[in-house]
């Protein structure tokens, strides 16, 4: 029976028929209306015509909805089926991966975008469905803008009656309705989730602001030029008072998946605070299941006092959940969230928000090869969202872990996931739609183009896209598998290898991470799954079991209920017999199920062990992580990055590992290990085939040539051995390394070398471009010019000792034009003076210096010049013992003002030598004046 009492209630009813209107204009609208408006149930059952007063003309319609996470795929159906007055699986059903429930008189629909991918590329046209409804669109999941870009190419091509409604939480609109108006798309919007309803929408398919003050429903068409109409449903919404509440001390920024302890702990006192000064239940936002969980501890004692604590994510049991949105049985609770509560769950009887300030977003480190969810500072538009979940029933409160004037620099919206998360899983879904440049396809933002190359670099290394990007029939298999690319190669060539139900078991601890509880090692962590009575335990024995039937089955992801879900009609197929992965448990049946997935595993088997079988589908997920042992529990990975294992690991001996979960800590060298699996070499080959190499390697290194015949499997090296005849190409090339890296130092620099150079370097910053540049860098960058002849006869660091550097700088000079030969002219290497003596000049400085005796100089009076007559030379005068005495470029002047001080200060100090009162006509002379007059 229907509920039209709870149906009339629903604000977005009186935006019915202006989207009613818009997509019978246009095919396409943007429904822009706050949470709790109806949205997400009322209007898909409208659309359908299952509502009496809102039904379309005309007879039912199939409606398909998409939901960004399984646990509001789930919630949406249940509420639906609930405003129906019928169970789910009648006319209101829904489809996530691995679970079914759809029967022949289903017409709604509701799935995750993942499924809604699978779909797509099994049947583009969707046949039967009339409308897709892709709600929480301004989240800027990837997997969602995927969807709406192949809905729109259908809607183009194969399906133009195909209706399309893109439902957001928010009015930041513009970009999605220029979108779907066929225009080109704005800029990101915003929205990411948490670490735990990453891991609640990872393997379907690929692996904000609420208004505040008092509002009544109402509807505003807008469509601007060009762009589908925009459907805006004002949701009733009640005051919210906001309480800045920072933590008295300064607490270290989250980095990584870490957040400071002392900030859960006034979280935690923040929501005692809160249960003391408001009425209500209190709903708290934090960034993932382990805050949440250090959190409740902290809260344990409340239940003495009559306040439930539940926890809210993607990975809690069903039973939890459904409590959570069934609403209190009478006393208060508290509800700790990840992002998920945000705007895909309705949680009743919420009066006080407290919002820690963070939330988790995904981040790929290319270079690395290490894909993680990080810590972020959550957005303005996220902190609205939230906030306005205390006001969805009565005025209410929001205690923000933060200061106002932080409040500020919050970024505004969150980064959509096609800017930051690893693409491979999109790039598939693009090669397998077509388009593999995803050149065509209409997006909100264009994939970056450096994560897109190392996406399909991943794709062709597993075999999934050929060397044009086009995807073969392997990569098909692979994408309605239900799970990343890499994960689906390990299950496919697993499966040959170990076995199907092994490689399916090994396969659904990867494409969900273990609770840390189970430790980090991978083969540890599976037989404790096993045994396991909890609920991680429960879903990897249903996730296992839907890998291993889909990869035995006839066309992998096809069946209902896999990867792909089914259509509305068909029946499930019948599950694997339950002994495989029944509720048995314990030693009896561990060893049993071992002892079956020995029987199972092929021929070709690296192992009986399970330890060896958990190692290889590790690396073949994985093989640019196979690593191998440094000491002391440090390891290099194949991709060149270290790897780290925790203090108590009981991995740190082994000598080869596939390292299958890691994450690199802010400023940290190396990565650290939270999930591996025990190796050997020849696992490590096997899996890692690739990135094998051979040749010789001929280097300069700690000081020299150094030349070895070297097999590597990428970074990690092999095998070493010393080779006696290197390629002299490549001992050349490794001697040229050497003089860039130590400098040009290695050569045989005598003084005459030396002071060349100097004359060189003169000459070119006096004459210009015509005379070569000498500098270290310009000398370096011409190496086979002017050193060429040296470079092929040397082997080895004492034949650059042994090369005079000067001989081979005067190549250099510019002889093919002639110019070399006044060379000496220009920057003289001597300068004769008065006495008749030869003097060397000094081209260190800025300009040329001449140190001589100042009697030599007696009878002088023009300064010298060099450079054609361009530059004077600068002339130190020495005393008769070689020290300074005065500084000139001008000798007239010196002779004619500044020779008497010298003179009176000298003259005594040196009575031997002459001081001629007129040293302009004096004789110049090296001599003293004793021997002056005997020669």
């Amino acid at each position: 029976m229907i509920r039209h009492d709870a149906l009339a209630q629903l604000p977005v009813r009186t935006a019915l028929p202006a989207l009613e209107q818009a997509l019978a204009g246009h095919g396409a609208a943007v429904l822009c209306a706050p949470p709790g408006t109806g949205k997400t149930t009322l209007v898909p059952l409208a659309l359908a015509g299952l509502t009496a007063s809102e039904g379309a003309a005309g007879g039912l319609r199939r409606v398909l909805v998409a939901e960004p996470r399984r646990i509001a795929a789930r919630a949406a159906a249940r509420r639906m089926a609930w405003l129906l007055g019928e169970q789910v699986g009648d006319r209101v059903g829904f489809t996530v991966r691995g679970e079914r429930r759809a029967g022949p008189r289903t017409v709604v629909e509701v799935v995750t975008t993942g499924v809604l991918l699978q779909r797509l590329q099994r049947d583009p046209e969707l046949a039967g469905v009339d409308a897709v409804m892709l709600d929480e669109c301004h989240e800027r999941h990837l997997d969602a803008d995927t969807a709406a870009a192949f809905l729109l190419d259908v809607r183009a091509t194969l399906r133009p009656e195909l209706r399309l409604i893109a439902a957001s939480a928010t009015t930041d609109a513009e970009g999605w309705a220029r979108l779907l108006g066929g225009t080109d798309g704005a800029g990101s919007t915003d929205g990411t989730d948490s670490t735990a309803d990453a891991a609640d929408r990872s393997g379907d398919g690929s692996g904000a602001g609420s208004t505040y003050g008092n509002g009544a429903g109402s509807a505003n068409v807008g469509p601007g030029p060009g762009a589908a109409p925009v459907v805006e449903a004002a949701g009733v919404s009640h005051p919210v008072e906001v309480v800045w509440a920072p933590p008295e001390r300064p607490v270290r920024p989250a980095h990584g998946m870490r957040v400071d302890p002392a900030l859960l702990g006034h979280v935690a006192a923040t929501v005692r605070r809160a249960l003391r000064e408001r009425a209500g239940d209190v709903l708290c936002f934090l960034p993932g299941v382990g805050e949440i969980a250090r959190v409740a501890g902290q809260l344990g004692d409340l239940a003495d006092g009559g306040t439930e604590v539940l926890q809210v994510h993607g990975r809690a049991p069903a039973a939890v959940q459904d409590a959570v949105l069934a609403g209190s049985a009478g006393g208060r609770r508290v509800v700790l969230a990840t992002s998920v509560a945000e705007s895909s769950l309705t949680v009743p009887g919420v009066r006080v928000v407290v919002d820690c300030g963070l939330a988790r977003e995904p981040r790929t480190d290319h270079a690395r090869g290490l894909s993680a969810l990080t810590t972020v500072r959550a957005s303005q538009a996220s902190a609205r969202q939230r906030a306005g979940r205390a006001g969805r029933e009565a005025p209410g409160t929001v205690y923000r872990c933060w200061s106002e004037g932080e409040d500020v620099r919050l970024p505004r919206f969150p980064a959509p996931e096609i800017k930051v998360a690893d693409l491979t899983a999109f790039a598939l879904q693009a090669a397998c739609w077509g388009d593999p440049d995803a050149a065509g396809l209409a997006l909100l933002d264009a994939p970056p183009a450096g994560a897109l190359a190392a996406a399909r670099e991943v794709l062709t290394a597993v075999g999934a896209v050929d060397a044009g990007g086009r995807v073969t029939d392997r990569g098909v298999r692979m994408s309605r598998l239900g799970l990343h690319p890499r994960l689906a190669r390990a299950l496919l060539d697993g499966a040959r290898q170990v076995g199907e139900r092994r490689a399916a078991e090994v396969v659904a601890l990867l494409s969900e991470e273990p609770p840390r509880e189970y430790g980090d090692d991978l083969a540890a962590a599976w037989r404790t799954a096993r045994r396991g009575q909890d609920a991680y335990g429960a879903r990897w024995r249903q996730e296992a079991r839907r890998l291993d039937s889909a990869v035995s089955g006839a066309g992998a992801g096809e069946r209902p209920g896999g990867a792909a879900g089914g259509s509305p009609g068909r029946t499930e197929a019948g599950a694997p017999a339950e002994h495989k992965y029944g509720p048995e448990s314990g030693p009896k049946a561990e060893r049993e199920a071992e002892r079956k997935s020995r029987r199972e595993a092929g021929p070709d088997s690296p192992g009986t062990s399970d330890d060896a079988a958990a190692g290889l589908v590790a690396a073949l997920a994985f093989p640019e992580r196979v690593a191998r042992a440094r000491g002391a529990g440090a390891f290099l990975m194949a991709s060149g990055t270290g790897a780290e294992l925790g203090d108590g690991s009981r991995l740190r001996s082994a000598p080869w590992l596939a390292v299958a979960v890691a994450d690199r800590p802010v400023a940290a060298a190396s990565a650290r290990v939270r999930l591996a699996a025990v190796i050997d070499e020849a696992t490590a080959r096997a899996a890692a085939g690739a990135l094998y190499s051979a040749g010789e390697e001929v280097h300069w290194a700690d000081g020299d040539v150094v030349a070895r015949s070297v097999e590597r499997l990428g970074a990690v090296e092999l095998v070493a051995r010393p080779l006696r005849s290197p390629e002299p190409a490549l001992v050349r090339e490794a001697l040229a390394d050497g003089l860039r890296g130590d400098g040009l130092g290695l050569l045989r620099w005598t003084d005459g070398a030396r002071a060349l150079r100097q004359r060189m370097a003169f000459v070119h910053r006096v004459l210009g471009d015509d005379w070569p540049d000498v500098s270290d860098a310009a000398l370096l960058s011409q190496l086979d010019t002017w050193l060429g002849v040296e470079l092929d006869r040397a082997r080895r660091r004492a034949d650059l000792e042994r090369i005079d550097a000067g001989q081979a700088l005067s190549r250099l000079l510019p002889w093919a034009s002639g110019a070399a030969v006044r060379f000496d002219e220009l920057a003289p290497e001597r300068i004769e003076v008065p006495s008749g003596s030869r003097v060397r000049v000094d081209y260190g400085g800025e300009q040329p210096v001449l140190a001589v005796k100042l009697q030599e100089l007696f009878g002088w009076q023009e300064s010298p010049r060099v450079a054609g007559g361009r530059v004077p030379v600068l002339v130190h005068l020495l005393s008769p013992a070689g020290r300074p005495a005065a500084v000139t470029a001008d000798l007239a002047s010196f002779w004619k003002d500044g020779y008497r001080s010298v003179r009176a200060e000298l003259r005594g100090r040196y009575p031997k030598h002459p001081w001629p009162e007129d040293p302009s006509g004096a004789q110049p002379t090296r001599h003293t004046t004793a021997r002056l007059r005997r020669s």
